[in-house]
């Protein structure tokens, strides 16, 4: 796996559970959990002893699973959690050494910057993914707003203090690729093998990422007549008639169309904090993009578009 595909999927899947384990038996269940969760992917820390043959069972059960190893503090322990499986590597801090090796090897490595002189070193390697440790300490995501400016072409992992209340700060960060964090897989769920409890956590996770909302409701009405007619009625509740080409919206809540569009029905635009994250989100559920409907931003992301699927007869719609 290239860079590439590696933060391809670090982006679409959004989460990357820091996993401390300490008894290696239990890794398998642990795996199975979070995928049922719907996040297929785990930093394995080499914290504790069990951390290389954890690494082992993992990616032997789950192949499909994108398993790597964090806190590696040195070429030795990134050689060894290669050889168990691991399919990239992160440590806590920038050791040349590390990097170097992992580089050699082309073995995806993200280390660990704190300062702006650390994200620079970064970038001498040729790498544009850091990881942002601890990312609370360091001042969060008003830091990483701050860094954004001289530093547009790198992306974060950030790791440290983040949870499922602050999780959408760091998810709305257009300089963030990925959330790292334990608070799904904590090390008490783990010697207790409460599974189904992590499996509930990863997938309460899964949905605060999105930051789905609700913003409008579209009407398919049979010609602009009708619309008007509709957009009359509404008005009588005290709703604003904001007239369009094709459309008109009442207040901002309600868009009646003036020709059938999309859905037997009409339409329910959600707007989410990431579109190319929620398509991944919603493609584990059954749904599938709409791809002559996708429109992209001036810089290249996807802005709106609508999924094939409809519900009760309204299709759904994207927004930014």
């Amino acid at each position: 796996m290239n860079n590439e595909e590696l933060f391809r999927i670090f982006h679409d899947t959004g989460i990357v559970p820091v996993v401390a384990i300490n008894d290696a038996n239990k890794a398998e269940k642990l795996a199975k959990a979070m995928i049922d969760g719907g996040i297929p992917c785990a930093e394995v820390t080499f914290r504790t002893a069990a951390a290389e043959e954890a690494i082992r069972r993992m990616t032997q059960a789950y192949p499909e699973m994108l398993v790597g190893a964090g806190t590696v503090i040195n070429a030795a322990l990134a050689e060894k959690a290669v050889m168990a499986g691991a399919k990239f590597i992160v440590s806590p801090g920038f050791n040349p050494e590390t990097v170097e090796w992992c580089l050699h090897h082309n073995i995806p490595v993200v280390p660990g910057v704190a300062t702006p002189s650390e994200i620079e070193k970064g970038l001498a390697y040729g790498l544009k993914v850091l990881k942002f440790f601890p990312a609370e300490a360091l001042g969060g995501v008003n830091m990483l707003k701050n860094l954004a400016g001289p530093f547009g072409q790198v992306k974060f992992m950030t790791t440290g203090g983040i949870n499922v209340n602050n999780l959408p700060d760091y998810a709305k960060a257009a300089n963030v690729l990925a959330i790292g964090g334990s608070w799904m897989v904590k090390g008490d769920l783990i010697e207790n093998e409460e599974w189904d409890k992590i499996t509930a956590l990863c997938k309460e996770a899964m949905v605060k990422l999105q930051g789905l909302e609700l913003v409008h409701v579209g009407i398919n009405l049979k010609n602009a007549d009708a619309a008007s007619g509709a957009a009359s009625e509404f008005a009588k509740l005290g709703m604003v008639i904001n007239e369009g080409n094709s459309s008109i919206f009442m207040d901002k809540s309600i868009e009646l169309m003036k020709a059938p569009g999309l859905g037997a029905n009409g339409h329910l635009a959600f707007r989410c904090y990431d579109i190319e994250r929620t398509i991944y989100f919603l493609k584990l559920r059954g749904f599938t993009v709409k791809e002559d409907t996708i429109k992209y931003d001036a810089k290249g992301k996807i802005k709106v578009c609508y999924m094939n699927e409809e519900i009760g007869g309204f299709a759904i719609h994207l927004v930014k």
